[in-house]
């Protein structure tokens, strides 16, 4: 205020104002800093008249200063070797891979490890798979290091963005906590790089600009001659080789934290389960869901389908329904009763009769997170059930509100699809079921072993992590599977060993690099002519020791109405291959009406 305390209160008696008299009072109770929103016409009357003057500060949207804790966690000997490994080496290049089971403390060694680097004058980038499902690990860094932290991911608005961005311009923050993109952030005197959840496939984009962020943070590391830190309880297997190899210096976590223990792993043979009945869960998941709610316990079901049924067809004709701009067929959502595509999001009304025969019942086959729900709900009908997929998590702030709501125990049972599985820490939660595991086990990608190996052990990880005892069931008809078996006694390198024996044979990575050229067109016959002439020109221009695969037809022949073929590359060393590649994009750069995507070491064939 520019006017004594004794004048305001004289003032206001005489003021007609409420809004004026309310701001004055607030004024006077506050000491001197007003706290109120309030009309820009109320306060800029009260600065004209000289009562009170107005002073311009930067407001950031996202402020978590009042999170701040001065409380830091003693490291265990297993956490504080690894830090000590890494922070001898700080002025200097290296990838080290921090592999440590689920609940073993990873995120404290992070902390610490960007706590040393800050302290020296240095800054941090902390790169996670999705921010939306790590809020835990986020709210953690908050705690830990306020407002001098920055987050960056494609969820904040523009101003966020904006804000984020000019605190680090400005030196505000030392810290950034995002997704990908984040591995470009321009912050100054970069101490250390860490990617958590290393394995995941989100650190790889797959539309132009196709980048892979590790790869990226890795050029970054030795540009500015300082440490990356991979981290993740089921790293990839060409990481893994890396650190067997010594490209990578190997950091180990073998044990949780405290007195928890891993969860016991069961596979359940869902065949003798469902003859005569259309069994969902089976028996013995059943009784074990009952036995926690009955000891007030959470439980989590990991089911990696969404929607109601996968499939609809008719019951006469056998007709089924796919996407009319796609090669897939449509997915029945009960809640919005319609048929989905899930590639281009067309969608249908669920018709009652089938149009093709004018007499059968359309109906849904197989199962997905929606019937689930149902189903559980109906089981149990005293429980507080929770779902989380991409149907429940569409609108802004829905993933921090169901992962609160389920972590404060308003719910009972949560289940989703694989979004479950990725850095979530519930106390209570002492049972993890898996409904099908067999949907990922046959699919035609030399990864998918590595996959669901990592699938389930990730989700397997969000059991028991408080001390509780706790329990893993998987759901299965094929109980004789060996990266089942290898989930089963929770052991990462025998499935390790055996999938790279296969690589080995095969000549996949990390023993051959790939490179994966798709020719795409609305015109069938364009995209199926030019597909042979990239091959044929492929073969005559790489190194003969080079393997050259197809032309064939992608998994998924036919999106949003563009028709695509692929060849596939393997090669140790070729000289040629990139500038032949570089070759073949030129040549269709302008083209009317074919077009090449060309990626680098691909996730997915």
């Amino acid at each position: 205020m520019k006017v004594p305390k004794e004048f305001v209160k004289t003032y206001i008696e005489e003021v007609r104002g409420e809004k004026q008299k309310k701001l004055l009072l607030d004024l006077l109770d506050s000491g001197d800093v007003l706290k109120g929103n309030y009309p820009l016409s109320t306060v800029k009357s009260l600065v004209d008249k000289g009562i009170i003057e107005e002073e311009k500060h930067s407001v950031y949207r996202i402020d978590k200063s009042e999170l701040k804790s001065n409380e830091v966690v003693k490291l265990t000997d297993d956490q504080q070797n690894c830090f000590d490994e890494i922070i001898e080496n700080k002025d200097h290049e290296g990838v080290y891979l921090l592999h440590g089971v689920t609940g073993s403390g990873k995120t404290e060694v992070y902390m610490h490890l960007i706590s040393e680097i800050v302290k020296s004058g240095k800054s941090a980038i902390m790169l996670v798979p999705e921010i939306t499902l790590t809020m835990q690990v986020v709210d953690n860094f908050y705690r830990r290091f306020g407002d001098d932290v920055s987050i960056l991911h494609s969820g904040l608005s523009q101003g966020e963005k904006y804000d984020e961005y000019l605190k680090v311009l400005r030196g505000d923050s030392h810290i950034i906590v995002g997704t990908r993109s984040a591995v470009f952030a321009p912050l100054n005197n970069l101490g250390i790089i860490i990617i958590d959840e290393e394995h995941s496939e989100s650190y790889k984009q797959d539309n132009t600009p196709r980048y892979n962020a590790i790869e990226v943070a890795k050029w970054r590391g030795k540009y500015n001659d300082i440490p990356v830190v991979l981290g993740s309880a089921t790293p990839t297997y060409e990481s893994y080789a890396r650190a067997l190899k010594g490209v990578y210096k190997l950091l180990t976590l073998p044990k949780r934290i405290g007195a928890a223990e891993l969860p016991t792993v069961k596979l359940v043979d869902m065949a003798g389960e469902v003859k005569g009945k259309n069994r969902i869960l089976s028996k013995y998941l059943e009784e074990k869901i009952s036995g926690r709610l009955e000891q007030g316990e959470q439980s989590i079901l990991l089911l990696n389908r969404r929607g109601f049924g996968t499939m609809v067809s008719c019951n006469i004709c056998g007709n089924t329904f796919k996407c009319p701009n796609c090669d897939i067929t449509l997915t029945y959502h009960k809640s919005s009763n319609a048929l989905r595509c899930h590639y281009c999001g067309y969608f249908m009304k669920k018709p009652e009769v089938c149009p093709e025969c004018k007499e059968g019942k359309v109906q849904d086959y197989g199962v997905g997170t929606e019937k689930l729900e149902e189903e559980i709900k109906k089981l149990y009908p005293e429980a507080r059930v929770v779902r989380m997929d991409a149907d429940t998590t569409s609108k802004k702030g829905s993933h921090e509100r169901i992962i609160n709501d389920f972590k404060s125990e308003k719910y009972d049972i949560m289940l989703g699809t694989q979004m479950i599985s990725k850095g979530l820490d519930f106390p209570k939660v002492t049972l993890v079921g898996v409904v099908n595991a067999d949907a990922s086990l046959n699919i035609p990608d030399f990864r998918s072993g590595e996959r669901i190996f990592s699938l389930l052990n990730q989700v397997a990880g969000r059991a028991g992590r408080s001390g509780l005892k706790s329990e893993v069931v998987i759901q299965t008809y094929n109980p004789d599977n060996f990266t089942l078996k290898m989930v089963e006694v929770g052991t990462f390198l025998k499935n390790y060993q055996y999938e790279m024996s296969i690589r080995k044979k095969l000549k996949y990575p990390p023993y051959y690099y790939l490179v994966l050229i798709r020719v795409c067109s609305r015109e069938y016959e364009d995209a199926s002519v030019e597909v042979t002439k990239v091959a044929n020109y492929l073969k005559s221009n790489i190194d003969k020791e080079s393997i050259v695969l197809g032309p064939t037809t992608a998994g998924v022949f036919r999106v949003n109405n563009v028709y695509r073929f692929q060849i596939v590359v393997k090669y140790k060393f070729d000289e040629y291959l990139k500038q032949t590649l570089k070759e073949i994009d030129e040549m269709y750069i302008n083209h009317k009406t074919v077009y090449i995507e060309v990626d680098m070491d691909p996730y997915y064939m």
